[in-house]
């Protein structure tokens, strides 16, 4: 009886750890016994051709894809655009999902449910190859941070506010570096841009797509001049100047690509 009190007590001690502190909790048990805890997300960019229109991706998105992707439990489907993207316009669309499982049945389903062949129409059948919808689809799928594990709605969606994306992507020339700039992350650089507001939305450790190695990551915002305004206290704020000082987090990052989104009238970010 002894040993039965002291195995339930220790069981409800780790289960407070958790609850009060996930990340710590998931540093001190290993990662991979709390691996069900962190979403998966899939990133898709439908590349357009320069002045193409995407009337037909919009109807497809929000009368087809959307909807379906909810009726399965995807909730919070994220539809941006890019004003003045450099590498041409696309229409990018974000989805979490609890594991990667979902993925291959959403990307194996979808298409053939009867209610999104009917709904989305213009787009699945009707355009050819000299008038595409699209004209290619680059994809990307992503393990959540530890440091933060489920894809958080902004403030600014769910008022319905004024609001601009920044999408930021961090390649590294190195493995191991790569992993070494996701632990900087979960070792402070989530909680402060929490704490200064940056409003992030999801972190991802990229598992498959083009550049590998590398993570991505999204943050809400007003608008670019407020972004500036935030990144700035980021830099100079005491607790990241020690984690950009700590020599184990030297020369994680190669190269760092960011993206201002605009959500459709339609996104559910």
């Amino acid at each position: 009886m002894s040993d039965r009190r002291t195995f339930v007590k220790s069981a409800a001690v780790a289960t407070a750890a958790l609850a009060a502190s996930p990340g710590t909790a998931l540093a001190a048990s290993g990662e991979n016994d709390f691996r069900d805890a962190r979403e998966y997300y899939e990133l898709r960019a439908y590349r357009l051709k320069p002045g193409a229109s995407h009337t037909a991706l919009d109807s497809y998105f929000e009368k087809a894809l959307v909807p379906a992707l909810n009726r399965r439990g995807i909730r919070n489907v994220g539809v941006f655009t890019q004003p003045d993207a450099p590498d041409g316009p696309a229409v990018w669309v974000l989805m979490a999902h609890r594991d990667l499982a979902s993925i291959g049945a959403v990307n194996t389903a979808i298409n053939a449910d009867p209610a999104v062949v009917a709904a989305g129409a213009d787009y699945l059948s009707a355009p050819t190859k000299d008038n595409p919808a699209f004209d290619r689809i680059d994809s990307w799928v992503f393990l959540a941070f530890a440091g933060m594990p489920r894809l958080e709605v902004p403030l600014m969606t769910a008022g319905n506010q004024p609001r601009i994306f920044e999408l930021r992507i961090y390649e590294s020339f190195s493995e191991l570096k790569a992993l070494k700039k996701v632990a900087m992350f979960n070792a402070g650089e989530i909680e402060l841009m929490k704490a200064l507001k940056q409003s992030p939305v999801f972190y991802g450790q990229a598992l498959a797509g083009r550049d590998l190695p590398q993570l991505t990551y999204l943050l809400c915002t007003p608008d670019r001049a407020a972004a500036v305004t935030a990144w700035k206290a980021f830099v100079d704020h005491p607790a990241w100047k020690a984690l950009n000082a700590d020599p184990q987090y030297a020369d994680t990052v190669s190269k760092i690509t960011s993206r201002f989104l605009v959500p459709t009238s339609y996104s559910q970010l």
